[in-house]
């Protein structure tokens, strides 16, 4: 028969390998900035009037798009929770696919990573290139024509230099205008309120939503999801979680913080967006959803110049957008190659600057190359399915880990979820009903980007990756084989006690902190003598199969 510790091969990794090697600069104020800037660009500049003619089934634009923004933050609540507690016991650059990694193993790792790396960079690509629906508004002030592709190259070149340079300059620049994108929005809506008679019943009317009750629920549910991208930057700062001060603090509050603002803000401003301009206002000669439509509520409510103001502040959102976007884009590469699954090279710190650069600059690239060649505006459409499968992941991470913690001794949350589990698995829930709603070409496109993850696993990843014992095993094994889930937990607590001793082995008092793990039954004294039994040669100094084989042997006799 094999010795026990050759039933369980696998290869010990503790948390302690999250190190810092990024710099820690980001303070909660930062973080929701950051949070906020990859959230309100598209948000509010481009998707109300496409929301607007979605509500309406394509055919009519309806005002009741408030609705959506509001349901759409709900449903992405769980998603914020859960990343909040994990980004205390997981305080590391990666976002969701270190915790992701770290529950499933390397191959689910490099999926999501793939994926949200793919996901991100096309959505930051797709940011750079949708700010020409304003640009003809500068156009026709500067007397000038613009190349956009030419122009997004310009700016993506810029972006990229400014992420190299460090999180502290991205700070800098995204705070003012961030704060004063802000300000604008909300002095405008007041300014509306205040000068111009609204019609509050286009958005709470029951004409606001349209048809029966079985065509509005359907209808505002598809908008819900369709709006749900609008919201998916506000977890992004997980991804920056090695570059931020105290995270068990900073983290779960900046998300829960900047998703309550980032709510406040969109179902409040499309409420007067829709009162005081009527949605068919909204929409061009053919009919079609116009994607500037910040503009036609500015110039509406203060005139020309107003509007031009609101055309210049598209063109700096988005940027900022796009900013933010590679930042937490490019440190994906960055945690994979920390793991042996994307060359080692991307994990490569700047000197001077303390960023992770090869990773920034082959993010960078692939913008570039997307923003020439592909159809970048339908195929970050095809990556949202992949982003609501990521968050009912990211739920699902919870669950387990909560359920694997005794025996993964080193998931310790300094801030937990309320409301577990149910918050979770309403998440779970809500996230499988859009990706209904949505269809099945968001379903391909999520497919799509975890093809792409699982090709490079088996190319690269899985050859050099170790196997390792994840809380997913260990859970999964609790109901497939008891036996074997018993004996991986021992050899988890053995190596969890052990820690990086070479080679690995338990002096007496960390035998007994694990007997207090595995048999909290036995006694101090009991505990003290089995000690002395498994230490067979009399060395001090007990290893993983006289560890295994003697508390198999003592279990069994208690029995």
């Amino acid at each position: 028969m094999d010795k026990p510790s050759s039933l369980v091969d696998f290869v010990y990794r503790p948390i302690e390998v999250l190190s810092d090697t990024l710099e820690r600069k980001l303070g909660l104020a930062s973080v929701v900035i950051i949070s906020l800037s990859a959230m309100l660009g598209s948000g509010f500049f481009v998707l109300p009037a496409l929301v607007m003619l979605d509500l309406g089934g394509g055919e009519v634009p309806l005002a009741g798009i408030w609705l959506a923004y509001l349901l759409a933050a709900i449903a992405i609540l769980p998603a914020a929770v859960s990343k909040g507690e994990l980004s205390t016991a997981m305080p590391s650059s990666g976002g969701s696919y270190v915790y992701i990694e770290r529950t499933y193993g390397p191959l689910m790792g490099t999926v999501t990573g793939i994926g949200l790396w793919g996901a991100s960079m096309l959505k930051s690509a797709f940011a750079l290139i949708g700010f020409k629906a304003y640009l003809w508004v500068l156009e026709e002030l500067l007397g000038v024509s613009i190349n956009i592709e030419i122009a997004a190259l310009i700016l993506l070149a810029m972006i990229v230099g400014v992420n190299v340079l460090g999180v502290s300059k991205i700070k800098k620049v995204q705070t003012p205008i961030v704060l004063l994108m802000v300000i604008f929005m909300f002095v405008l809506s007041v300014w509306a309120m205040l000068t111009m008679e609204l019609d509050w019943g286009a958005a709470f009317g029951t004409e606001a939503f349209g048809g029966t009750w079985d065509e509005v629920w359907k209808n505002v549910a598809h908008s819900t999801a369709f709006v749900f991208v609008a919201y998916a930057g506000v977890t992004k700062i997980a991804a920056v979680g090695g570059e931020i001060k105290n995270p068990s603090r900073n983290i779960p509050y900046g998300i829960l913080l900047s998703l309550l603002i980032s709510c406040l803000l969109y179902v409040f401003i499309t409420i007067v967006m829709v009162a005081a301009v009527s949605p068919e206002s909204y929409m061009n000669s053919a009919g079609e959803a116009r994607e500037d439509p910040v503009y036609i509520f500015a110039e509406e409510i203060g005139g020309y110049t107003v509007g031009v103001i609101s055309a210049v502040f598209a063109v700096t959102v988005v940027t900022s957008m796009a900013l933010a976007g590679i930042m937490a884009t490019s440190r994906f590469p960055f945690a994979m190659a920390r793991d042996n699954l994307l060359p080692r090279s991307l994990e490569n710190v700047h000197t001077k600057y303390q960023t992770p650069h090869l990773a920034i600059y082959g993010t960078g690239i692939a913008m570039a190359l997307s923003i020439t060649f592909l159809p970048v505006h339908d195929i970050a459409k095809l990556a949202s399915g992949f982003k609501i499968m990521i968050f009912i992941v990211i739920n699902s991470c919870v669950i387990i880990l909560r359920r694997a913690s005794p025996a993964h001794s080193w998931y310790q949350p300094e801030w937990k979820s309320p409301m577990y589990p149910y918050i979770q698995i309403f998440g779970i829930v809500s996230g499988i009903f859009l990706l209904y709603v949505m269809g099945l070409m968001a379903v391909l496109g999520g497919l799509g980007c975890c093809l792409l993850g699982v090709i490079t696993y088996y190319s690269y990843g899985k050859s050099r990756a170790h196997p390792m014992l994840t809380p997913w095993r260990t859970v999964r094994t609790e109901f497939t084989n008891a036996t074997q889930a018993e004996r991986e937990k021992r050899w988890l607590v053995f190596h969890t006690m052990a820690g990086w001793a070479s080679p690995q082995h338990l002096t007496e008092s960390e035998f007994a902190h694990a007997m207090g793990i595995i048999a909290p039954q036995f006694s101090r004294f009991h505990v003290r003598n089995l000690f002395h039994e498994i230490d067979t040669n009399g060395n001090g100094v007990i290893d993983v199969d006289e560890f295994l084989n003697g508390i198999d042997s003592a279990l069994n006799e208690a029995e």
